[in-house]
C-alpha cells in the first residue's frame, strides 16, 4: 500500500486528522522532524484520539533519517505541490509508491522537490484560492492511489 509522508508539518489538528484518515485506510504515515508541534501535543490527539493506537506511525528526526529509510525499502516518491507538473489524477499509482506532503505555510522544500520521482498537483477552479488545506490534499491524493489500486 502506498505511504503518507509530512515534512515539517506544522499545525496539529490537519496532522490528527490525516493520522484518523491512515488509520481507517491502513495506510503508513511517516512524519519528517522538525515538526511545529509535539507529537503529544492533546490538538493532534483530539482529532484522531480513539484512532491513534491504529495509526501505523514512523518518526524521521530529520530528511536525511527518511531518506535512510526510502533507500531501504525502495519505491517512488510522488510529491503533491501547487507547482506540479502533471494532475494527480494523471499518475499511475503503484502500491510501493510514497505520497509526500509539506508543510502548510510553505509546501514541499526544494530539495525534496528535487529527489520526487514526480510532483503531481490538484487543480483548484477558483485561481483566487491558492491551495487547499493539507489533510483534504492528503485525502485526496491517497483515496485516488486506493481507488486505483484496488480496482
Amino acid at each position: 500500500m502506498v505511504k503518507i509522508v509530512l515534512v515539517n508539518p506544522e499545525i496539529p489538528p490537519n496532522t490528527g486528522n490525516i493520522s484518523r484518515t491512515c488509520a481507517a485506510t491502513k495506510t503508513e504515515l511517516h512524519l519528517v522532524a522538525p515538526l511545529g508541534f509535539e507529537i503529544s501535543d492533546r490538538y493532534l490527539k483530539r482529532a484522531g484520539l480513539d484512532y491513534w493506537p491504529y495509526v501505523d506511525l514512523h518518526y524521521h528526526e530529520n530528511l536525511a533519517a527518511f531518506w535512510q529509510e526510502h533507500d531501504q525499502r525502495g519505491g517512488r516518491l510522488i510529491g503533491f505541490s501547487v507547482r506540479g507538473t502533471s494532475n494527480y489524477l494523471d499518475c499511475q499509482y503503484r502500491e510501493t509508491d510514497w505520497l509526500l506532503f509539506g508543510k502548510e505555510t510553505a509546501g514541499l522544500p526544494p530539495e525534496v522537490i528535487d529527489a520526487c520521482d514526480k510532483l503531481v498537483r490538484i487543480d483548484i477552479a477558483e485561481p483566487n484560492v491558492r491551495s487547499l488545506n493539507l489533510s483534504v490534499s492528503v485525502s485526496v491524493g491517497l483515496f485516488e492511489a486506493i481507488r486505483q489500486l484496488t480496482v
